[in-house]
């Protein structure tokens, strides 16, 4: 029971703890000051739009992913030219080729997806930029 007590007191301790710069923030006037975005304008960081970002983001991610895809597929090609005969290796290049398209097919289709889903969103919300 005092495990259960003490783990209770410690959660709303840390709830407390993480909850009070919220209601800091909250209570003052100026949210853009407060918020950061001022300083990400005068610091020259930007004031771009969040989901244009993302969208920027998940991009360049999965434009890596494809690198990494394509790598794989050569991975598997190299040992399917240096396998000299062996069947066994030639299975294993098999399996690595299989994989890598396997593997950019999906990236491709979470691209594809991505983009749909952050440009309906940016039509859809407004966004001028």
């Amino acid at each position: 029971m005092k495990k259960i007590l003490s783990g209770v007191i410690l959660g709303v301790m840390a709830l407390a703890l993480f909850a009070t710069p919220v209601l800091a923030i909250s209570s003052t006037p100026d949210q853009e000051e407060n918020l950061g975005l001022g300083f990400a304008k005068t610091s020259g960081l930007g004031d771009g739009d969040l989901r244009a970002t993302i969208g920027n983001i998940i991009s360049v991610v999965l434009g890596f992913l494809g690198i990494v895809a394509i790598v794989i597929i050569l991975i598997g090609g190299f040992t399917w030219m240096t396998a000299g005969g062996n069947d066994e290796k030639v299975g294993e290049a098999k399996k690595w080729i299989f994989s890598g398209i396997i593997g950019l097919a999906i990236i491709l289709s979470a691209y594809a997806i991505a983009q749909f889903v952050v440009g309906e969103l940016v039509d859809k919300t407004g966004f001028t930029g």
